[in-house]
């Protein structure tokens, strides 16, 4: 997995949170109980996709 910056987590969070508030289907399998657990926040579903690798957005750098 790729070291991302913090403004770069930000934005990853950001971009995709907005997507599944949108209706974006999840990358990650969440039980209801779990989704009940964070409140169905989209910013937490993002950070978990984050985390377990698995958000569908690519960051490029210049070189």
């Amino acid at each position: 997995m790729m070291k991302y910056t913090v403004f770069e987590r930000a934005r990853l969070i950001g971009a995709r949170a907005l997507q599944l508030s949108q209706g974006a289907p999840m990358n990650v399998s969440l039980s209801e109980e779990e989704l009940a657990k964070i409140g169905y926040n989209p910013i937490e579903i993002a950070k978990i996709e984050l985390r377990e690798g698995k958000l569908p957005i690519d960051v490029k750098r210049p070189e």
